[in-house]
């Protein structure tokens, strides 16, 4: 009896994990224009969620199976913004902003495959160079990197990227 509960609540816990884990892989494949796999992920991610329910409904007389529910509920955002972060899907942009060294980040930035264009910009300390990067998400801890070594005092904004017309796009070279 005790061995049938335990095995109950672990395929609760890890049902949760995977089908809260598999709802956060859905959101981004929307959100990347990609519905046709959305709607395959979607498929299992609700047949999940619903044996792991029936397992909670079924026997609501153990409150061990709902916290065991929330538990694997809350262990599965925590897996699943671990997924997103390892997946990098999609692209971002770049805003990045040096005082002292626009002109040796914008070169090197070339160097390593990354486009970059200058814009002026007008702050608090007059005329400055706004270097703009679109870049692939996976490639931000390069970019990020090669700022830091030229400038470690750069402001550096990245932002999400939902499309992208025209232009083109190089491989980065790692260093």
């Amino acid at each position: 009896m005790l061995v049938a509960l335990f095995l109950n609540m672990l395929f609760i816990f890890l049902a949760r994990v995977c089908d809260v884990t598999l709802s956060t892989v859905r959101i981004l494949t929307i959100m990347r224009g990609k519905a046709a796999l959305a709607a395959l992920i979607g498929f299992f991610e609700v047949s999940v969620y619903v044996l792991a329910l029936s397992r909670v409904i079924g026997d609501l007389d153990r409150p061990i199976l709902l916290i065991t529910y929330a538990s694997g509920f809350a262990a599965g955002n925590y897996i699943g913004s671990l997924v997103e972060e390892r997946l990098a899907l999609g692209y971002a942009t770049a805003q990045i902003i040096s005082l002292e060294a626009a002109d040796p980040i914008a070169a090197d930035l070339r160097e390593q495959g990354f486009g970059v264009t200058i814009l002026e910009g007008y702050g608090r300390k007059g005329v400055h160079k706004i270097l703009l990067v679109l870049l692939k998400r996976r490639d931000i801890p390069c970019l990020l990197e090669a700022v830091r070594a030229c400038d470690v005092n750069a402001f550096i904004s990245v932002m999400d990227t939902r499309k992208i017309l025209g232009g083109h796009f190089t491989k980065i070279k790692a260093k």
